[in-house]
């Protein structure tokens, strides 16, 4: 039983840890495009060496 109250927080703590990292993820639009990536790894250019 005393076991209890020390997994039952540490518990709390990661799943408050989780969604605060889901939370703050999804605000800066990491979920926006999940489209784009699966075709830019088909569709690699070679991209001019020297910035042009």
């Amino acid at each position: 039983m005393n076991a209890l109250y020390l997994t039952i927080p540490i518990a709390l703590s990661i799943a408050f840890g989780a969604f605060y990292v889901f939370f703050k993820s999804y605000r800066t639009g990491q979920y926006e495009d999940i489209e784009g990536p699966k075709y830019r790894m088909l569709f690699d250019e070679d991209r001019p060496k020297g910035g042009q």
